[in-house]
């Protein structure tokens, strides 16, 4: 039961360089020293969300610290997003593990931006940091704004609104966005609408360079030394950097006790609202698909901070929940040991544009068939509809099946299952492909196809031809050649009922959530002239096309 709270207001935090940075204080209603959690937000110190969880918390016996990130609301200096973070955040725990309210004992809390500022100090090892609960957070920004080459462009233009100090910007839900997506060339799509600096500075590092490597974890886990719970969702944008997060954090930790704790949590969940989706779109995920997520974290830091032996640290390291069996299970490794990389091949007489035409997936090889070919044109591209966009609008599981009448999507799918199919564990494309450009983009949608019909997406991915051996290092391809690209469809767990379909679509765009590629091999920032592109996807002996699956064995 909540009950009322002490409260301080715009507490001024030393950062080592001299800046101050305004955090409000939320205390128990009575004693003196506590556990504390902290929140570094740039999304205001007193957004409803987390006033809501620093109440929640303080009525439990943490000391609470909501926290304006640097050149945010109330905090002194300059915001530099993201790169800013991890000293400040460091500074910050300093602090607050040597006041008198404090225990010694911190963890932290936070979705997203919030989450990834609890990672980016982790490799500074405050001693009195003694566990995290990153929410929604990425491994590198490289991973976020550019997946395998590809620019994230929702994601990009709506980080434009927080170009301000602070983000009280009533206008931006009723600017055009749609308009904004398409402007070309991509450098103009934030002009005369805000000055975000950063938008140019993503687009300016179209490789994963020095500049994402210099505030990245992929090679700092080893310099991390505290146990972390992620907290993520089959449809969030960002599950992908999770499971990265916590594989990299389970295994390559300093120590032993860092390593052994580490967890990840996954629901049915999108990027937001985390916790809170039964009914998500077309699929209702039944009433174990809804938790309370504050009350998670006090469960995980009742044994972190406060030494309470709740037995959180003895379940396995994983607990997900399986979509269409709507069940949680726990699991002790990632991939699951005990899983089946099962290959389905891509097969057709050469007609599988759209659900109506003959595409079939199978578990047999092919031998001699003729190619699928569609036109990919960007001034038309396949609109965004459903998977792990960052925007509830059109994010999640949605019904593809009227978008699958297109002629530039490639539609295979399996006969009616048999019998109970599970598939829980990262997907991949192997897809043997050629182009009449000098680049272009394969994209492909992992579908549950139901028996009335329904198409319901799990997981997708995309690469850009110029990233197929190095997203350092790119280079264009030469027209007319067949090439194999690997299509990362991301993470999922799914139970294929029997009578449904597994389906996949291949096709060339996902608009507005990736940028469409021009197919001119030019500067993404600045380019401005299209060219259509006449693709062709193999499946023979010698080009055999598949998708590869995790099937995970069920009792009969």
């Amino acid at each position: 039961m909540r009950q009322h709270v002490r409260i301080q207001h715009d507490l001024p935090i030393p950062m080592s360089d001299g800046v101050n940075l305004s955090a409000d204080l939320y205390l128990p209603p009575d004693g003196t020293t506590f556990p504390t959690a902290l929140c570094r937000t740039i999304y205001d110190n007193q957004q409803d969300r987390y006033v809501d969880w620093a109440v929640e918390f303080a009525s439990n016996g943490y000391a609470v610290v909501l926290q304006d990130c640097r050149g945010r609301y109330d905090s002194e200096g300059v915001w530099e997003p993201y790169v800013c973070e991890a000293r400040d955040g460091y500074d910050t725990q300093q602090w607050i593990g040597q006041q008198p309210w404090c225990d010694g004992n911190i963890g932290m809390f936070g979705i997203s931006y919030v989450g990834f500022t609890q990672v980016l100090p982790a490799p500074y090892r405050s001693p009195y940091v003694k566990g995290l609960v990153p929410c929604a957070n990425q491994e590198d920004n490289f991973g976020h704004f550019y997946v395998d080459g590809v620019f994230q462009l929702q994601n990009a233009v709506n980080l434009g609104w927080i170009g301000r100090r602070s983000n009280r910007n009533t206008s931006w839900p009723y600017v055009d966005r749609r308009s904004l997506y398409e402007r070309l060339p991509l450098s103009s799509a934030l002009d005369g609408v805000t000055d975000m600096p950063t938008y140019q500075l993503f687009l300016q590092h179209p490789t994963f360079d020095d500049y994402w490597k210099s505030y990245s974890l992929k090679e700092r886990y080893e310099e991390i030394d505290v146990p972390a719970m992620f907290l993520t969702g089959w449809y969030d944008n960002l599950v992908h950097e999770q499971f990265k997060c916590f594989t990299g954090w389970s295994q390559r930790a300093k120590s032993d006790n860092a390593r052994r704790k580490t967890k990840i949590v996954c629901g049915p969940w999108p990027h937001k609202p985390m916790g809170s989706t039964r009914e998500f779109h077309d699929v209702d995920f039944g009433p174990d698909a809804e938790w309370d997520i504050p009350k998670l974290h006090m469960r995980w830091y009742d044994q972190q901070l406060k030494g309470i032996d709740n037995g959180i640290d003895d379940e396995p390291a994983l607990h997900l929940f399986v979509m269409g069996e709507n069940v949680w299970r726990f699991e002790s490794e990632w991939p699951l040991a005990r899983t089946e990389w099962t290959s389905y091949y891509l097969h057709s007489d050469g007609n599988a544009n759209s659900r109506l035409g003959d595409g079939l997936l199978l578990t047999t090889p092919p031998a001699s068939e003729t190619p699928d070919s569609y036109v990919y044109d960007p001034a038309n591209p396949v609109p965004t509809l459903g998977g792990q966009s960052m925007f509830l609008e059109n994010c999640g599981p949605l019904d593809r099946s009227e978008l699958e009448q297109r002629d530039d999507i490639l539609v295979y799918s399996t006969p009616p299952l048999e019998r109970d199919t599970e598939v829980t564990g990262p997907i991949k494309l192997m897809l043997y492909a050629s182009t009449d450009c000098v680049d272009t983009d394969f994209s492909g949608t992992l579908i549950d196809v139901h028996p009335d019909g329904k198409a319901i997406n799990l997981c997708e991915g995309i690469a850009r031809a110029r990233y197929r051996e190095s997203l350092e290092s790119p280079t264009l391809i030469e027209p007319g050649q067949t090439y194999q690209y690997t299509i990362d469809l991301w993470e999922t767990s799914n139970l294929f009922k029997a009578g449904h379909q597994i389906r996949v679509e291949i096709s060339s765009s996902n608009f507005p959530r990736f940028a469409r590629n021009l197919n001119t091999g030019g500067d993404i920032a600045s380019e401005t002239e299209m060219r259509v592109a006449n693709q062709t996807i193999f499946h023979d002996a010698a080009r055999p096309s598949h998708l590869i699956l995790p099937v995970i064995p069920r009792g009969e």
